[in-house]
């Protein structure tokens, strides 16, 4: 084991618990297969040793990377230069107050440089893929990882090939050939595309960034249950709502929380909400029926939230580890309701999100409705993808202007039918 990494006790496989050496690991269990996703763990006892948690409140450094004593990279290892992470987390005062809760928060990660939250866990995964002298990195997405991936790779001069279904959002698309990443677009779905690069990279000798298969991505995206809780004076909220498709936003999230639990920074854990659309829900419907989620069956997703779309979630069984394990639950909504969600999040609290991260704030309404969120709890919504990744479901949501004459007249009689 690296001298750097003392605190990385190993990878256990999430399904059979066989424990792996950080040299000997490779993306899944040998035995468990696809399913069995690894999870890095750690010596918490060390961490505590060397990282108190007033030091960690009073270090200078912005974004994620002020947390690295918790992450599984080597000490001497160069961070990416864009600075990912440290995105705001913004009161929603009058959102409580329409759905009659006592707070609540929306955690903006459409601030990130490529604008979702998926640059945690591009930035950890260029990280890793230097340190294991990977001449290109690869990844399959729907957009928002491919974005990520391609802009962190074009910050240290990596080559990146990226595998994206052809009917990926164009901005999305856009984003990765203007940071000169390759780009493959699959005539099919996601699943086809992630199944290709997995393929491809073996095949080639690529290293994988492929969410659900390599057990490092998670540990960035982690990084955001570190800001919340640390932004919340170290006071997790009672609980968090987080979209979910392939799982492993919502699996790191569980981790960060659990990470901070194990080592007495926090005193509880939060209840973990995942919303999925109701085209794409598998994880939802395996909760409600109670089949674990190594045994899933792949369904045929559709959804407008294409950043959410998994016809079988690649990291299924963290996911429903952070629901269950925490005590949280899966709610559904319509892709009417993620669309309506969009304005509402706009006009709440002025945070502009794409269809995948506004279903967070639909899984909340429907999570009130259901009686699983409290009014008296604390609630954050975590968004995680700026509402420029997909401009024209923004516009379904909202309708277009009014066309006016370059005339006064026209004008007072356009808005006088606008303020009615």
């Amino acid at each position: 084991m690296s001298h750097a990494l003392k605190h990385v006790t190993g990878l256990r496989c999430t399904v059979c618990g066989r424990v792996y050496g950080v040299e000997e690991a490779g993306y899944t269990c040998v035995d468990c297969g696809e399913a069995g996703t690894l999870d890095v763990e750690y010596d918490y006892a060390y961490i505590n040793a060397h990282t108190a948690r007033p030091a960690l409140d009073g270090a200078p450094q912005r974004g994620m990377w002020r947390y690295r004593p918790l992450m599984p990279v080597d000490a001497g290892s160069p961070a990416p230069p864009l600075e990912v992470g440290g995105t705001p987390l913004y009161p929603a005062p009058r959102l409580a107050a329409e759905l009659g809760l006592a707070r609540l928060w929306v955690k903006d990660d459409g601030r990130n440089p490529t604008a979702s939250l998926k640059d945690r866990a591009s930035a950890i995964a260029v990280v890793k893929a230097q340190e294991q002298g990977a001449r290109l990195i690869t990844t399959a997405s729907t957009g928002n990882a491919a974005a990520a991936l391609a802009g962190l790779a074009a910050s240290v001069a990596m080559p990146a090939l990226i595998f994206v279904p052809e009917t990926a959002p164009p901005a999305k698309i856009a984003q990765l050939l203007v940071y000169g990443a390759k780009v493959l677009l699959v005539q099919g779905t996601y699943d086809q595309a992630f199944d290709l690069c997995f393929a491809a990279s073996q095949e080639n000798g690529w290293y994988c960034r492929n969410t659900g298969i390599n057990p490092y991505v998670g540990e960035g995206k982690k990084t955001a249950a570190y800001e919340v809780a640390e932004q919340l004076g170290w006071q997790p909220p009672d609980a968090l709502v987080v979209s979910v498709g392939d799982g492993s936003i919502i699996g790191g999230q569980y981790k960060g929380f659990y990470d901070l639990l194990q080592l007495g920074w926090i005193e509880k854990m939060p209840r973990i909400i995942g919303v999925q659309a109701e085209g794409s829900a598998a994880l939802y419907h395996a909760w409600r029926e109670n089949i674990n989620p190594a045994e899933m069956q792949p369904i045929d997703a559709h959804t407008i939230a294409d950043s959410i779309s998994a016809g079988l979630p690649r990291d299924r069984v963290k996911a429903m580890r952070a629901v269950r394990e925490s005590g949280g639950a899966f709610v559904s909504v319509t892709d009417a309701e993620i669309l309506g969600a969009i304005p509402a999040l706009a006009q709440g609290v002025g945070v502009f999100a794409e269809p995948a991260a506004a279903a967070a704030y639909a899984g909340l309404r429907r999570a009130v409705d259901d009686g699983l969120v409290k009014a008296e709890d604390r609630v954050v919504v975590l968004a995680t993808g700026n509402g420029l990744k997909d401009i024209a479901s923004a516009m379904k949501s909202v309708g277009g202007g009014v066309t006016v004459a370059p005339n006064l007249d026209a004008v007072r009689e356009a808005v006088a039918t606008l303020l009615r």
